[in-house]
């Protein structure tokens, strides 16, 4: 059975940090592959603020695009509509029945894994892998695995910030995603 790990997020943009912790995932749980699966419509996200979902989907491809072990899993695309992490990995464990899924999240998300749609059912889909995250503990009544990550404090939101103050955004976004961000113009106030 193939391990596949599943990073999902906004990816308004993707950075280091997604890169790093789908690295660290990969190896220490010896995961074949790492699929990022930006969300079309997050249901925890003001769809005001969050950028069009190509420039979303076209900045995670280029960020993975080094790593012959990350791929693009565009899914929530296909149905567009707001996304619900339950409902996704049903599709995907009927599309891929071979697969064994680990779903990644950060500190922050496991706090709020008892809220999550369905949560008891997505267990059952899925292994959770919670990444240690600044200011966030990994702490939750269901069981879990730990990703030993190192701390590094960087956000979409920061990377959106800097930019709109026209502060340099290098090393924060892979090179490529950097000059995508400029060629679209995607955060200027």
């Amino acid at each position: 059975m193939k391990k596949v790990g599943i990073l999902g997020g906004t990816f308004n943009p993707p950075h280091l940090g997604h890169l790093i912790i789908a690295n660290e995932a990969l190896e220490q749980y010896q995961l074949d592959e790492v699929w990022f699966m930006p969300s079309y419509s997050p249901p925890h996200k003001e769809k005001k603020k969050v950028t069009d979902s190509k420039h979303r989907l076209r900045m995670t491809e280029l960020a993975i695009e080094d790593n012959p072990c990350f791929k693009l899993q565009p899914i929530e695309f296909e149905k567009e509509g707001t996304s619900y992490t339950f409902e996704t990995m049903k599709i995907l464990k009927d599309r891929y029945q071979e697969e064994q899924f680990y779903f990644i999240i950060g500190g922050d998300m496991v706090e709020y894994l008892p809220k999550w749609y369905n949560i008891e059912k997505l267990l059952e889909l899925v292994t959770f892998i919670g990444v240690k995250r600044p200011h966030h503990t990994i702490s939750t009544p269901y069981s879990i695995l730990e990703a030993d990550v190192p701390q590094i404090e960087i956000s979409s939101s920061l990377i959106r910030e800097k930019y709109e103050k026209q502060k340099s955004i290098r090393y924060f976004v892979p090179e490529n995603v950097r000059n995508y961000i400029e060629e679209q113009r995607l955060y200027e106030s």
